[in-house]
């Protein structure tokens, strides 16, 4: 029988704790595959929480952990609010609250941070090294060097780092939560054409604290000081940009969480939190790259603000007054039309998620599918209010994954389509993108429902989308528009075609 101290030693054996570490970071890289796909995407969370089970523990085992009253305390606090919140939260609150709960990552780095500066006090980044002359029996001289105390400078460098980008993601997320939230109006605010300078001030402020902190300036002060720049400047950063850009905010405060975590991580030497930071900051780097390409925008350009949440744009061609007259139609009429198409792509949007219409829209693709009518989902990457958002809404009223289209595939799709139901899509059908170069959103590829023989959009009103301009879609003459609650109306076109 192996003794108390004896068994103790080995679990917090470092080879031992580094196995875990080694076992929990494949288990978060085996999760994050299983999220390339809504039909693994459930699977990929487990295994992924697994593997952060495994590095807890192995962080308890540490033998420098203590205090273990506050870490039971916040463990408990941490689940009497996230619980409740994760299961309660509805489905069109959930950018909401992916951008609550990124931001909290991003508060808990710069806390630690905050910490560890003030537990170092005078040592941080005074690190320095004595060096020992040895003299050998053989007349020769060796040297070696022996640690004179203090916390290494690299230490010091990734602690900073940390504190000014978790910083500037809590803040960020905070407000991008405001505008998702409508606390805060969606349309850009800013200082105007001074806006850019007022960032880069801010910047050179917080990069100077942080340059004089890692020399070995002692002072919280100052390390307060760059807090307060870091979270200005992630107010600074967030509060330009417009609602329709929210979708790559999002992805882009995440990875910014992410590095600063692994940044956390190297300070702590902590293996888990590198490479769980490092595969959060490279996966929402790349998806952050791969959404503003959606869009045709840089994100320099997203950063600079200015799109999205303002009103209908004046003089644009093909909009507003001089675009030409709307056409309505009734559930009955869109029934028929449904009916008798041979094939039927459906493009859902934010107006789906907030009507909480994708299960009656499942039930009407069933429908449509006894008839022998082809029915597909056209999928634009930036549709929503967070990367993967539409994917999300089907993927839980089970529309099975390989009806679900990308918008390259979908544009080559919509040539051959009877009829396209847009359901509360707006900006990303808008086709002003490929015909107005005036239009904001000129150059943004978007679906091509145009392309389709006729058109049935489904809207409460003729309000621009989260872009803040009109849809010249609604005024072609294929498009008809049919006017009320998402989830009431499909549900209506469902019971016609029973009658039919």
């Amino acid at each position: 029988m192996i003794q108390a101290p004896l068994a103790t030693s080995f679990l917090q054996n470092q080879s031992f704790l580094d196995v875990l570490y080694i076992i929990a970071f494949s288990l978060f890289i085996q999760g994050l595959r299983g999220l390339s796909g809504p039909t693994t995407a459930v699977r990929g969370n487990r295994i992924a929480a697994v593997g952060m089970v495994i590095a807890v523990v192995a962080t308890f085992l540490e033998p420098s952990e203590g205090e273990w009253g506050l870490i039971a305390l916040g463990i408990a606090l941490g689940t009497a609010v996230g619980v409740p919140a994760a299961r309660q939260v509805k489905m069109t609150a959930m950018p909401q609250m992916v951008a609550l709960f990124n931001g909290v990552g991003g508060g808990a780095v710069f806390l630690i941070s905050w910490a560890e500066f003030r537990r170092h006090g005078s040592t941080y980044a005074s690190h320095t090294h004595a060096v020992i002359l040895h003299a050998l029996p053989n007349g020769t001289i060796s040297t070696f060097t022996v640690s004179a105390g203090g916390v290494p400078t690299y230490v010091a460098i990734f602690s900073v780092f940390a504190a000014i980008v978790g910083s500037v993601s809590f803040w960020g997320s905070n407000i991008a939560f405001g505008k998702l939230q409508e606390i805060i109006p969606g349309r850009p605010i800013s200082f105007g054409s001074a806006q850019q300078i007022v960032n880069l001030v801010l910047l050179v402020l917080t990069l100077a604290a942080g340059v004089d902190l890692v020399a070995g300036a002692h002072s919280e002060l100052l390390f307060i000081g760059m807090l307060v720049c870091a979270a200005l400047l992630g107010n600074a950063l967030v509060f330009p940009i417009g609602g329709a850009d929210m979708p790559v905010v999002i992805s882009m405060l995440n990875a910014f969480t992410g590095l600063s975590a692994a940044a956390t991580g190297i300070a702590l030497n902590n293996p888990a939190l590198i490479v769980a930071g490092m595969i959060v900051g490279a996966s929402g780097s790349i998806l952050t790259n791969l959404m503003a390409v959606a869009m045709n925008r840089s994100i320099p350009s997203i950063i600079a603000g200015g799109f999205g949440g303002g009103g209908a744009i004046e003089g644009a061609s093909g909009a507003g007054e001089h675009a030409g007259t709307v056409r309505s139609t009734s559930a009955a009429d869109a029934a028929i039309q449904l009916a008798y198409a041979n094939r039927v792509m459906i493009v859902p949007g934010y107006g789906m998620a907030v009507a909480q219409a994708q299960h009656a829209v499942r039930e009407l693709t069933k429908e449509l599918e006894k008839r022998g009518v082809e029915v597909g989902f056209a999928i634009h990457p930036v549709a929503g209010r967070m990367p993967g958002h539409m994917n999300v809404l089907l993927a839980e009223a089970d529309v099975p994954y390989d009806q679900l289209e990308e918008m390259d595939e979908a544009n080559q799709e919509f040539g051959r389509t009877d009829v396209s139901l847009v359901i509360g899509a707006n900006d990303v059908t808008n086709p002003a993108a490929k015909n107005t170069p005036s239009s904001p959103i000129y150059g943004m590829p978007i679906l091509e429902v145009s392309n389709s023989h006729s058109v049935i959009v489904i809207k409460r009103s003729m309000n621009p989308g989260f872009a803040g301009i009109e849809n010249e879609l609604y005024y072609e003459p294929e498009t008809e528009m049919l006017f009320g609650d998402a989830k009431a109306a499909v549900s209506e076109i469902t019971a016609e075609l029973a009658n039919i």
